[in-house]
């Protein structure tokens, strides 16, 4: 009796899954094709669903104006979804925001803070950037940058 309950269940959830990917690999597909139209709409709603990596590259598109008009706050509004979710790319995409006050207002404190995380989740080449970011900063914004970064916990959609 329990098997006859169990195998119905293992479906759906695979019947669930497969569309799911199968949209973001056809998005991936056109997003190498440079068809990045179809990408944005393979990819938003899995984004607005709280796929991590389809937020990601949404981010993506908005920051080089990819398929869509280029929007800094709309690409930082896109990769904050997927960094708060541990995305070490869009960690990394958003210390770049935060850097250079793209898409809203500078905070070299909070660029650090992404970058570290970026970093920490093994995203190599946010280390370089965090170390010529901390160059530019006090001993004080470097040291809460630390702290926001040693207290930050990732968040589930």
């Amino acid at each position: 009796m329990p098997l006859r309950f169990t195998i119905p269940l293992v479906l759906s959830f695979v019947c669930l899954a497969v569309p799911a990917w199968s949209n973001f690999e056809t998005g991936m597909d056109a997003y190498n094709r440079k068809d990045y139209a179809t990408a944005l709409r393979e990819w938003r709603a899995l984004a607005e669903q709280g796929d991590a990596e389809a937020q990601d590259f949404l981010g993506t598109l908005y920051f080089k104006g990819w398929g869509v008009p280029q929007d800094y706050a709309k690409a930082r509004q896109w990769w904050e979804k997927a960094a708060v979710q541990g995305s070490a790319s869009a960690q990394n995409d958003l210390g770049l925001l935060y850097a250079n006050g793209l898409g809203g207002p500078q905070d070299v404190v909070q660029s650090h803070m992404w970058y570290s995380l970026a970093a920490g989740n093994g995203y190599e080449i946010a280390t370089g950037y965090r170390n010529d970011l901390a160059k530019q900063m006090t001993p004080a914004q470097i040291a809460e940058a630390q702290q926001r970064a040693r207290e930050w916990t990732p968040k589930t959609p």
